[in-house]
């Protein structure tokens, strides 16, 4: 095992990506604080390396009581989110807010009590793990695809704010890749999914598409090795897809116009 002395905090830890990325990165020898809400989850991969800690990113006073202890960070992966699967007609108050209060609000949050370790060490890496769908839209998952424009935009910002201080921002967009997320990550709108809804055609026609090329989707390794890469090339860009969905469809957006874009992804899930 190769040994290193850089710190890592990631977020979401305790399925998917993030448990992924924490067994790569503690194999390579750094040592990784695993951010969960359930750290009993991860109890089972517990080692010197590897160090679960309970992180609740909705709140403040916990992240500052998980993370205040650990006096230098040099890596932080933002990667807890999930999807609001609503119409914007059906959504409600408290959807939205959550939403955003996990996706975008809570990466906020866990940068601005990480940002000043990395600023008084005048070094660091911070990874956004973003979507496709933050520079794409879909039906029925408007909340999503915004919440993911903004990290988006929250990666944009920050590489200029940060830069003079040395600290490094990236984001990874993938797509569908074969993890829980649509079974445990996955939140649904109850009156978007009723057999009356004006809605019920396309819910027919787009949900069990996604939801089959989420399970069949790309293995976890390829997020958690490209996480390495970034850690290691300080030359890496600013942002890169991840997986098949994302490879198709970012750079056809790049190419085609809005109107043209949006034909061929209606023609492709039949909407």
């Amino acid at each position: 095992m190769k040994k290193c002395q850089k710190t890592v905090l990631i977020t979401g830890a305790s399925s998917g990506m993030g448990r992924s990325t924490v067994i790569a990165l503690a194999k390579q020898g750094f040592v990784v604080y695993a951010g969960s809400r359930t750290p009993d989850k991860l109890f089972d991969i517990q080692t010197e390396f590897i160090r679960p800690i309970k992180l609740d990113i909705t709140d403040p006073q916990n992240i500052e009581e998980s993370i205040g202890f650990i006096d230098e960070i040099d890596i932080l992966i933002n990667n807890a989110g999930y999807g609001l699967v609503s119409t914007v007609e059906d959504v409600t108050e408290k959807e939205m807010f959550d939403q955003f209060n996990v996706n975008v609000f809570g990466i906020l949050r866990v940068c601005k009590a990480v940002i000043p370790k990395m600023r008084k060490q005048e070094s660091g890496v911070i990874i956004n793990i973003s979507s496709f769908l933050g520079k794409i839209g879909l039906p029925l998952f408007t909340f999503y695809n915004a919440s993911k424009y903004a990290v988006e935009g929250i990666t944009d910002s920050l590489r200029y704010e940060l830069k003079d201080f040395n600290i490094r921002v990236h984001s990874i967009m993938p797509g569908f890749f074969d993890t829980n997320f649509a079974r445990d990550n996955l939140v649904t709108n109850s009156k978007t999914f009723e057999g009356d809804s004006a809605y019920a055609e396309m819910v027919s026609t787009l949900a069990p598409t996604i939801v089959a090329q989420i399970n069949e989707g790309n293995s976890t390794e390829e997020v958690s090795e490209m996480i390495l890469e970034i850690i290691e090339n300080v030359n890496f860009p600013a942002r890169k897809t991840a997986g098949d969905k994302a490879k198709k469809f970012i750079p056809m957006k790049k190419e085609l116009s809005d109107e043209d874009f949006e034909r061929r992804v209606r023609a492709y899930y039949d909407l």
